[in-house]
């Protein structure tokens, strides 16, 4: 990298560096230089990238004027995440009330990110990200979680599909909370209703909340992960592979606290962590799912 003949820093970046900022592909680079998306310039035939228009760029049109997001995570709760939060000390608040709400606190620009595993025809999260015209935002992998109904021992033997949920009491979700979506799902493709089920009047908010009301004998299942079903107790019938991503702020992702968060996600405490929670895939964690234009 070439640097400014009046300070330490460097003038321009290359590729491979812009991509380890940007946590991409180095061919994801070269997309967005082709596409003339991303500040760079050709100099003697290699492509380069001006660190301080780069900079200008991943802060947005409003540059550094515009409103800082406060150091909050909203939308979906996950157990490993939560506890990466306290164990690293990255001082974000967490503000838990599903993905929909995840989604809807980050466009207000109320959060620095947020949760969330939201079902699509054809996978988890891109498509509905993608369609809300959203701008120096990214997608990254956080974790492929195992869900599946969570059965109490005295249900297991009458629960072994969504079918048998007919008639059971089940802990149900808040409305707009990825799971919720994933149950009207599951539930339609058993050629159910929630008119079926003796529902939960008041929903679970997070993954604990629905795990603790099946061990406490108020439902006889939830849709749940499982790695809830250890702690609890339970029976765990595995149904789908789920991801589980974080929506970013492009600036916010520089700042201290989402910086730590990260680097912690890094180490091997983490990764001991997630394969004693269980029902954890990390094979793609931190990776770029989708970048906004």
């Amino acid at each position: 990298m070439l640097k400014h003949p009046d300070s330490g820093q460097p003038q321009f970046l290359t590729t491979k560096e812009v991509a380890d900022l940007l946590r991409v592909k180095e061919r994801k680079v070269y997309d967005l230089a082709a596409a003339d998306e991303i500040p760079h310039r050709r100099i003697t035939g290699k492509l380069l990238f001006p660190a301080r228009e780069l900079r200008a760029w991943i802060e947005g049109p409003n540059g550094g004027t515009s409103r800082d997001r406060p150091n909050v995570l909203a939308g979906s709760h996950d157990p490993l995440l939560d506890w990466a939060i306290h164990t690293s000390g990255c001082g974000l608040a967490t503000l838990c009330n599903g993905s929909a709400d995840g989604l809807g606190q980050f466009e207000a620009g109320t959060a620095a990110l947020a949760g969330l595993h939201l079902p699509e025809d054809a996978g988890w999260n891109i498509a509905t990200v993608s369609s809300r015209g959203l701008s120096n935002a990214v997608l990254i992998a956080w974790a492929i979680r195992k869900r599946g109904l969570l059965i109490s021992e005295d249900a297991a033997g009458s629960i072994r599909s969504v079918a048998d949920l007919k008639g059971k009491r089940f802990a149900m979700r808040q409305s707009g909370a990825g799971t919720a979506l994933l149950f009207a799902k599951l539930l339609s493709e058993a050629g159910l209703s929630e008119s079926d089920l003796a529902c939960s009047r008041t929903p679970a908010h997070t993954e604990n909340d629905a795990a603790a009301a099946v061990a406490g004998g108020e439902a006889d299942a939830a849709l749940g992960l499982e790695t809830m079903a250890r702690p609890f107790r339970l029976r765990f019938l595995p149904l789908v592979d789920e991801r589980f991503d974080l929506l970013v702020d492009r600036k916010a992702y520089f700042t201290e606290p989402l910086q730590q968060l990260f680097a912690f996600a890094r180490g091997p405490d983490f990764r001991e962590r997630a394969a004693a929670l269980g029902g954890y895939d990390l094979s793609g964690h931190g990776t770029v799912r989708w970048l906004s234009s």
